[in-house]
């Protein structure tokens, strides 16, 4: 069964709502990539900062960052959320989120206060740090009693939570689900990444012969999904889903890409789909030396060298929790009304093809999607474990 996706609000580097984000992520525009110095010592790394101010929260012992970029979102589409809430009773709506950090940040500020003197800083909470935190304070802001849990499989959350929300429509036991995922940057990823030896000094620069690694940022995608369409928004739907977990290293990808291509595959069967009928594809593409490696070798496989792909990892960052979610967005801008011209997101990198990789058909700018409906997109989202997700979205059937 198709799941519509109708509301969309988001936060990341691209900046704050679909018309800004659509607007630069289609231009290319990679400058919310910028240093800062403070995160890790000695160095100054490209960050993909949400820049401006975030709104205060309504429930202040829920406080954290984490918990304001979300809030930013959802104040995007309260009018959306609050008439699902009214239609279909407060019992009736779930909250399915995905995030690796939670309110990590805090914690850690409260605890090397703590270390230093014995005390937690006043309005310190446990809870803040909880994975569940996200969720619960959705859930709380807007007292809903459905379902509502977090998801935290490292960089496939935000897309696992878009599936696990189709799940709870299909098994009736919702009528709307807010869906998506957050993450805000934090000293204990940055340096988490550093100690791995995967972060880059530069923006990253995905599947170019020269890329040295990911380059971190923050933000927040979150859907309405229902089992109906609303004739007053885009009709765009969760066409299909597809996951895999080859477990093949904690931290190294499957260097065959036997994983990602078994979610691609199943993603395709899910949504009844031939690899021939999808018109673009998001790209994992974290600008690793393995990552890359694998995911090029997958989608030749699957695709062949004409599928227009592209990583928009260049102008965000990996947002690690929320970016399946976030990147899945990216898909949904493409088919909304702020893209008019029906532009793909751009490849943005160095030109600088790895020779041991099969070349991809990697979007320039100003190319477009077919004129011709239904169009489907997917996106891919690969995490430590090997965990894979593939989403498919597309105009409603």
């Amino acid at each position: 069964m198709s799941a519509y996706l109708t509301a969309l609000g988001l936060v990341c580097a691209l900046g704050h709502g679909q018309a800004e984000v659509a607007r630069r992520l289609f231009a290319g525009d990679c400058s919310g990539i910028a240093p800062q110095a403070g995160w890790v010592p000695g160095r100054s790394l490209p960050v993909g900062a949400v820049t401006g101010a975030l709104p205060t929260l309504p429930l202040p012992a829920q406080h954290s960052r984490n918990n304001q970029l979300l809030y930013s979102a959802a104040l995007q589409i309260e009018g959306s959320i609050r008439e699902v809430i009214a239609r279909h009773g407060a019992h009736r709506v779930g909250v399915v989120l995905g995030t690796s950090t939670s309110g990590i940040a805090e914690a850690s500020t409260a605890v090397a206060q703590y270390l230093q003197t014995q005390h937690f800083p006043t309005g310190y909470s446990y809870h803040q740090q909880e994975l569940s935190a996200p969720a619960t304070f959705l859930a709380d802001w807007l007292q809903l009693s459905g379902p509502a849990y977090v998801i935290s499989t490292a960089c496939t959350s935000g897309a696992r939570a878009l599936m696990s929300a189709r799940r709870l429509l299909d098994l009736d036991l919702c009528d709307a689900v807010l869906c998506g995922g957050v993450d805000s940057q934090c000293s204990l990823t940055l340096n988490g990444f550093s100690a791995l030896e995967a972060v880059s000094a530069q923006r990253c620069n995905p599947l170019s012969r020269n890329r040295d690694g990911i380059t971190i940022g923050e933000g927040a995608a979150l859907f309405v999904m229902t089992r109906e369409a609303n004739p007053n928004t885009p009709g765009i739907a969760l066409l299909g889903a597809g996951a895999s977990s080859d477990a093949h290293h904690i931290s190294a990808p499957e260097p065959t890409g036997k994983g990602a291509l078994q979610a691609m595959g199943k993603a395709l069967d899910n949504a009844g789909l031939a690899p021939s009928q999808i018109a673009y594809l998001n790209l994992h593409g974290t600008a690793t030396v393995h990552n890359d490696a694998m995911e090029s070798l997958a989608v030749h496989r699957l695709f062949g060298t004409g599928m227009p792909c592209s990583s928009s990892k260049p102008m965000t960052g990996h947002t690690l929790g929320a970016a399946g979610a976030l990147e899945a967005a990216f898909c949904w801008l493409a088919l909304s009304e702020h893209n008019p011209l029906g532009l793909l997101p751009p490849h943005v990198w160095d030109g600088q093809q790895d020779p041991a990789l099969p070349a991809l058909a990697l979007v320039e700018g100003h190319q477009r999607l077919p004129a011709q409906r239904p169009r489907r997109l997917m996106s891919n989202s690969f995490a430590f474990g090997g965990n894979n997700v593939s989403l498919i979205l597309g105009d409603a059937p």
